[in-house]
């Protein structure tokens, strides 16, 4: 079902006008503005499109927008897998095999069958109710029917910004409800990755250039916080996309260090491939060398597989260190899920302290300079 039109959306800014599209990182390089979406196993989809404008996120269309009954979700481990396996990678630190791991699960449920101009089952119109009840700095959209690729994200969390030989981080690791529910553990966590996330910039960097402006800072979203760092450098000499993705991908915050050593003990223990979760999505505007890039995770993705139902899948996951509660991290997975499984499946969030407020300038402040940089591209007035 290929009758909804190729489309990009990051903050305020749309891009259309599919003109194509390559698995190769050399052409981010080349000209003009794409869309860009990596999966976590490293498979990478570049759209370049012809027409980028300002526009702001649209209010949402009844039915446009029909997600799965709330009890039809499905996980890849369930709370006795999740927890066992919390146990194991505890297992692997305490061997000294790794010092932390990131070990995460994926949610899925069968989509109602669309109409066919595809009403119902538009990532798009998922975006706008997620930009209502969820907003996020680095939600989007991209849809590329005939490529595969079909996903709205509500990322919080920055992989890589880029203004020319400018890059930087902003990674990721401690979640609670409240500030007060953060542990010494979450704290030596994001100290953990921001270690990491500096190795990794500092294999295409200048040396001396990578440095640390934020440390373990608390960030606001709705209906939880996080510990957020800021990781930056400059580029060194000829560094290309290809240079710089092999160089931090994927993320550090979702893989664990050291992450050779994670990657093999996530390979064993997660049980389904995480697809664009934990992977990269977001923009390179390749005219005018700016990018910007979120974690895949907060992300929904539909799967129409071949021969069945569409089925749209949803990832959550956590960090594990030696000091993780096995139950406590499955209901981190549980935290970050609930509110966003609530909207796909049109209903409403739940309620509570609003610890949005945040977010919701940073999206707007974002959204407004993304459309400005292109607007200026393009000769137009952003709005």
């Amino acid at each position: 079902m290929h009758a909804l039109t190729p489309l990009a959306r990051f903050g305020g800014v749309v891009a259309s006008g599919l003109r194509d599209v390559t698995h190769d990182p050399e052409a981010l390089d080349s000209s003009g503005f794409w869309a860009v979406v990596a999966d976590f196993e490293g498979r990478l989809t570049c759209a370049r499109f012809g027409d980028v404008r300002s526009q702001p996120v649209p209010a949402p269309v009844p039915g446009r927008w029909r997600g799965p009954d709330r009890g039809d979700w499905t996980s890849s481990l369930d709370r006795a897998a999740y927890v066992d396996g919390v146990r194991r990678i505890r297992a692997h630190i305490a061997a000294g095999d790794v010092y932390q791991a990131n070990l995460c699960r994926v949610l899925s449920a069968p989509l109602p069958v669309p109409a066919p101009d595809g009403t119902g089952s538009d990532v798009d119109a998922l975006t706008a109710l997620l930009a209502r009840g969820n907003p996020a700095p680095y939600a989007g959209t991209v849809r590329l029917p005939a490529h595969g690729v079909e996903i709205a994200t509500a990322s919080p969390e920055l992989f890589l910004r880029r203004a020319g030989e400018l890059v930087e981080s902003g990674p990721i690791k401690g979640t609670g409800r409240t500030e007060a529910d953060l542990l010494e553990k979450d704290r030596a966590e994001n100290v953990m990755i921001v270690d990491l996330v500096r190795n990794d910039l500092g294999r295409v960097c200048a040396t001396g250039s990578v440095t640390v402006p934020s440390l373990c800072a608390v960030e606001p979203h709705p209906g939880l916080v996080h510990l957020v760092s800021t990781v930056r450098g400059r580029l060194g000499a000829s560094v290309r996309w290809r240079d710089l993705l092999g160089a931090t991908f994927p993320p550090g915050s979702v893989t664990g260090a050291p992450k050779s050593s994670a990657l093999t003990i996530i390979e064993a223990l997660e049980t389904a491939p995480r697809g664009p979760y934990c992977g990269a999505i977001g923009w390179v505007d390749a005219d005018s060398g700016r990018a910007e890039l979120g974690v895949g995770i907060r992300t929904f993705w539909i799967d129409r597989g071949t021969g069945r139902a569409p089925v749209l899948r949803f990832g959550a996951g956590a960090g594990i260190t030696w000091g993780s509660d096995p139950e406590r991290e499955w209901e981190e997975t549980e935290l970050k899920a609930g509110r966003l499984l609530a909207i796909a499946s049109n209903r409403e969030p739940v309620t509570g302290t609003d610890t949005g407020t945040v977010t919701r300038e940073k999206t707007d402040t974002y959204a407004h300079e993304s459309a400005a940089a292109y607007a200026a591209a393009s000769g137009r007035t952003a709005s």
